[in-house]
Formats: structure tokens, sequence, C-alpha cells
């Protein structure tokens, strides 16, 4: 079996290795295993998005859990930060999401939870690989009373949706605020309504009927289109979309214009910082994070951090030098004062917050950073070999950033989700930015696709 683990959790078509029923087996015995550390009766806190095969592989975990003698609590579909919060909240000795994220419902995946609500070292899914792949824990059995025992939790969507208010100020409510929420058909249909409408917002909402097959398809973070064009008919200061497992969010303006993550960042960033509640005046971006984002942190007299991409290296990287604020373009923002792990739906009301102190709308309060021009394209790739390695893509990846000569920036990755080579151009030149990541695109498709 190749390496389990990407960059967030175990992911694959649904039914096929790793994915299947087999493999998620195998994942909930050694989970459980390494999480037995202490005396007594141990318990493992399970949720899903709203997949057709999230209950193929909720069964397969629970039965592996329970096969070491473990506890299952079973949420049912809940958001991935939900998932991270009961974990804590119900003192469980882990937690497991089963979900793929912004992917289309044929795939899934598998992503883990430390009893503190954060997601896994390295080193940590290294020892569950490594229990998969050995028969070293075969022969552990647990018999008669000893097996585990499976709990559903009625009050899972109650707990969370208490929580996630908690993160605003006292007295703070959202009256005479038009919000329109698209829910991508998944884990937030029910919750996020419910938060917005609880908080006095006068709320519309589009995505909010999964079926099992439609999660993520034409609505989310993904595919904004339907968003931007309810918040123009419906005259809304705000809309807000979430991918599937709602640990995202991106936001369209009054006018119907998408924000990016790092626009979003920025003001969230601004605001902390008038209120003096901004650690150490930093925040913590990615390798991807725009430059121009950079240039209005900067100017604002705030230091931007860069971590490789995917929210677990911003947290950890939060987590070790104090840091309170960080996020993705993509719409990953960690609040760490409120949470441990990115959410979608924190986001949102942060937003309409910071919309409510200020006065402003959501399209001046991101007005705080002109974005340099940056073409992204993702090219899908049959083998995964290190690209120095090769020496096409070697080569026309020094040729470009030569030609870029200082005046832009340049990322080549694989994704740590999809069988793709994400190509990042950045520079003040469109067309000049367009040609060099065609360039790198074509070298990667005849070598690698």
């Amino acid at each position: 079996m190749q390496k389990l683990f990407g960059t967030d959790g175990v992911r694959g078509v649904a039914n096929l290795e790793p994915m299947n029923s087999e493999t998620a087996l195998k994942l909930g015995r050694a989970v459980a295993y390494v999480f037995k550390g202490r005396v007594g009766r141990h318990q493992i806190a399970i949720g899903k998005d709203t997949r057709l095969s999230g209950y193929m592989l909720e069964s397969a975990l629970t039965s592996g859990i329970c096969s070491m003698g473990v506890d299952v609590l079973m949420a049912g579909p809940i958001p991935t930060p939900g998932l991270a919060f009961l974990t804590c909240h119900l003192q469980a000795d882990a937690g497991v999401m089963i979900s793929a994220s912004h992917n289309p419902y044929q795939d899934n995946g598998i992503k883990f939870f430390s009893r503190d609500g954060l997601k896994l070292p390295d080193e940590l899914e290294a020892r569950i690989e490594e229990l998969i792949l050995t028969d070293e824990i075969k022969h552990l059995r647990p018999t008669a009373n000893e097996v585990g025992k499976a709990f559903r939790i009625d009050d899972a969507e109650d707990d969370y949706v208490e929580f996630v208010k908690r993160s605003l100020p006292r007295g703070v409510n959202f009256e005479g605020i038009r919000v329109v929420l698209d829910c991508a058909h998944g884990a937030a249909y029910s919750v996020f309504p419910r938060v917005m409408r609880e908080l006095g917002a006068d709320v519309s909402v589009i995505g909010n009927q999964p079926n099992g097959t439609n999660i993520n398809a034409g609505y989310g973070v993904m595919s904004p289109d339907r968003l931007q064009e309810a918040v123009r008919a419906r005259q809304a200061h705000v809309g807000i979309a979430v991918d599937g497992d709602a640990d995202r969010a991106v936001f369209v303006t009054e006018q119907g214009d998408v924000i990016s993550g790092d626009h979003a960042l920025a003001a969230f960033a601004l605001d902390l910082q008038r209120q003096k509640k901004l650690n150490h005046r930093t925040v913590v971006g990615t390798v991807m994070s725009n430059f121009g984002f950079e240039l209005a942190m900067k100017k604002a007299g705030i230091n931007v951090l860069r971590t490789p991409v995917g929210d677990r290296h911003i947290l950890k990287r939060m987590l070790t030098d104090g840091y309170n604020l960080g996020g993705e373009p993509s719409g990953h923002i960690v609040f760490l004062d409120h949470h441990t792990t990115g959410d979608g739906l924190i986001a949102g009301l942060q937003l309409l917050t910071v919309v409510k102190r200020s006065g402003l709308p959501v399209s001046e309060l991101t007005r705080c950073m002109d974005a340099v021009p940056q073409v992204l394209v993702d090219v899908p790739v049959k083998r995964m070999p290190d690209l120095q390695s090769v020496p096409e893509v070697r080569h026309v990846m020094q040729s470009c950033e030569e030609r870029l000569n200082g005046t832009g920036r340049m990322l080549v990755r694989y994704s740590g989700t999809e069988p793709l080579v994400r190509v990042m151009v950045e520079g003040s030149d469109d067309l000049r930015i367009r040609d060099l990541a065609d360039e790198i695109a074509g070298v990667l498709k005849t070598t690698l696709g």
C-alpha cells in the first residue's frame, strides 16, 4: 500500500483503495490503538458530511474501533469543525471526520483529531500507517464485555450551535442584516441557517437539500455563481458559501462580487489590530497567499509569516509562536481565540461582526488590499515523482524563474488531496505570467500527464 495520508487525511474515490471499507476498518483499529493511552473505557467521536458513501465508511470505522474495545460516539452529519469541537466537549480520546471537503460526491476522506481538537501531527499519522501496513496489532482482539459499543449523539448540533455563537462578543446580534447562505448541500445544511437565524439575521438559503449525491455540485465555495445571483436578486448585504464539510468560507459582497480568502483575512487582521487583539501584530498565511496581501499588511504595520499549504501547517505555526489569526486564499480562516481549526461558520459570524462594528459594507471592508495578478493552473497527472527529478520539469521551472527576474513569484507543487500539480505564477504583467504558467503546465502534461 502506498502512503495513505495527504495534506488533509486520507482521501480517494469511495469504495476503491484506500477509501474502501477494508481500509476504513483498519484505520479504525489503528486509531483506537494509538489513542488508548489511559486506564478505563475509551471513546472516539465520528462525524460525517452528506455523501452517500458516508454510511459505508462510518460502519467500517465503527466496526474497527469497537473491535479494539473502544466505544464510538456517532454525531451524524456535522461540519468538520463541529466534530473537532465535539471531540473536546465530549472528552473523547479522538475524533474521526468522514469527508472529502470540496471534492465531488464520489470521493470521500477520513481525517483525525486529537482529544484537544487538533489535527494529528505527521509522526502520529505515520504511526497509524505503520500499524495498518504491519501485523503489529492483529492479535489484539478484545472479547465479551471488552468489545466496544456505539452510541448516537442526539444533541450534537445543539452543542455545536451554542459553541459557534460563543465566538461573538456578548450582546452582538445581526438584526437588520440580510444574508444569503450557500451550504453546498453539505454538512452545514441545517446548522448554518439555524445559527444565523438565532442571531437575528434575515436569512435566505441555497444549497441546503442534500440527497447523498449533490454535495458541492454547482454550489459551495467552488461554484459561487448561484450565490452571486441570489445576493443581487435579494439585495442582500453579504453572501457566505461554505464547502462540503464547512471548514472554509468564501464571501460575496453586497454588489455580488466574490472576495478572495486573502481579502477576507486582510480585513480580519486589520480589525483585530484596531482592537489591539492581533497577537504579536502578525498574521499567518501560506506560500499561496497573494503578494498583494503581504504588501497591504506591511503598510499597516502587520507582519506576515508564510507556511506550506494546508491549514494544519498554519495552525502549527500559530500554536508554536502564539499567533491568533491565520488563513489561506481558499477560505480557510483560523481564529485561534475561538477554535482549534478552520471553521466556515465562525468566519462568517466574524465577518458580520466586523460589518456591525464598523458600519461599513463588505465591499468597503475588503478593499483593504490590491491583489497582484496571479494565475493558477491545475494539471492532472498520472504519476507523482519529485518534480526536481524530472529534467524537463526542472529545466522549465528554472527558465521561468530566470525570466521573472525578481518581478514576480512562482510556485509549482503537488496537490495534497488530488492527483494534480498546481502551478501558480504572480507578477505585474497579466499576459506574461499567463504565458509562463501555460508553458510550465504544457511540460507537466507531456511528462507526467
